[in-house]
């Protein structure tokens, strides 16, 4: 037997299994550059509600809905104009929801833009506040790190490679995944086993926001880097010294542009600079989906009432509606309320889809580096390099947050 042994050719040690080079570059995308992956999510999902967030901020914008007929877009304009006297109007916007007051933005001279609410049944001023809000924060944060539009989209929108990445080798590398949905998580298999199936089924749920995600950052990117839609159509200037009316004055021009756009539903009005302009804008929803209130538009004389265009959502060309889509697909704001706790819920999702993803890469590292580390430090030290620029952009972004307010 022993000859027999000795004899016999020595066993070859079992090959190591390579790992798939697919999900290396799950690995990589997700864990390298996590931390700013998840600033970049988290302030998107919280700007889903800026608007709301700013609501519970702030109590001048708070109303009691009413039953009675709403004031007159003039009225609030007016009551807007006597709270900051020698101010000029420049916008007035109707709520989003009853529960909020108009906002009329007020040029108070010297670059000072000032916010004055007013209670649309009554006209009567409720408060005011200044240009910085919640909701600015979070938008130029999320938008473009508080940085110039030119530098601070692309480094934003290059995110959405790595989330593309992820998608692709994700699907790859979970056999089957379409049995997944319906999948329930494993509560008492231990850390890595639970953060895994957490993982996996949140990715899997959103799957479809993920891609709407990916495709509306891609679509940033290339207007930004020279790709945008041709302009809207607009009236040629008027050089003459132009009102910014209020009252009964705006009352009858609102009229004629209702007159001459009876499917808009008017949220804005945009009061034309004192020199220079082409004139006061109503604008809001009509017919044309997805697209924003400026796609619908009646321009108007402000001197002699003249209507000098009417502009419609649904004349667009191509490129322009793929435009005016993106941000109501990207924050979920086409279907109010609704739509955003959708949108809110599944950024929440993504976002704890790159936690979960440096937790199951941590766990299981454990016991591949040196004692005593934690997983955190595992996750850290896995990250590499990668850390210090991740870091840096987001204590760079806080740091111009004063500055990117006042501007």
């Amino acid at each position: 037997m022993g000859a027999l042994t000795a004899d016999a050719p020595a066993k070859a040690p079992p090959r190591v299994k390579a790992r798939s080079l697919w999900w290396v570059v799950h690995s990589w995308a997700g864990l390298k550059l996590s931390i700013f992956m998840t600033f970049v999510l988290a302030t998107g999902t919280l700007a889903v509600f800026a608007h709301e967030l700013d609501w519970m901020a702030t109590p001048a914008m708070r109303v009691a809905p009413q039953s009675a007929e709403k004031a007159s877009l003039g009225d609030i304009a007016a009551a807007a104009r006597a709270e900051v006297p020698g101010g000029r109007l420049q916008s007035v916007y109707m709520p989003t929801d009853p529960w909020f007051a108009a906002e009329v933005w007020v040029d108070a001279g010297g670059k000072r833009i000032e916010r004055v609410y007013v209670n649309p049944w009554t006209a009567e001023v409720t408060g005011t506040g200044g240009w910085a809000n919640i909701h600015r924060v979070l938008r130029q944060t999320h938008r473009h790190l508080m940085l110039p539009v030119k530098y601070g989209v692309p480094i934003v929108c290059s995110m959405s490679f790595l989330l593309l990445a992820s998608l692709v080798t994700g699907l790859v590398t979970y056999k089957k995944f379409w049995r997944g949905f319906l999948r329930n998580p494993h509560w008492r298999g231990g850390a890595r086993r639970l953060s895994g199936d957490l993982h996996r089924l949140g990715g899997l749920w959103s799957l479809w926001f993920l891609v709407l995600m990916i495709l509306t950052g891609l679509w940033y990117l290339v207007e930004v880097l020279g790709g945008q839609a041709p302009p809207h159509p607009q009236p040629p200037k008027i050089e003459a010294p132009l009102p910014a009316p209020a009252g009964p004055e705006l009352d009858a021009l609102v009229a004629r542009a209702q007159a001459a756009y009876p499917t808009l539903r008017i949220n804005e009005v945009r009061f034309p600079a004192a020199n220079g302009a082409r004139g006061l804008v109503v604008s809001g929803q009509a017919d044309a989906l997805l697209v924003r209130d400026r796609s619908n538009a009646v321009w108007l004389d402000p001197d002699s009432g003249a209507v000098r265009m009417v502009s419609r959502g649904e004349d667009l060309g191509v490129h322009q509606r793929i435009s005016e889509m993106a941000d109501p697909l990207h924050f979920g704001t086409f279907g109010g309320l609704v739509t955003k706790v959708i949108w809110f819920v599944f950024g929440v999702f993504l976002t704890g889809l790159s936690i979960t993803g440096v937790m199951i890469y941590s766990l299981r590292l454990k016991g591949a580096y040196a004692e005593g580390r934690g997983p955190w430090a595992r996750a850290f030290r896995g990250m590499g390099v990668w850390i210090y620029p991740a870091i840096a952009l987001i204590l760079l972004s806080l740091a111009l947050t004063p500055a990117g307010l006042a501007g």
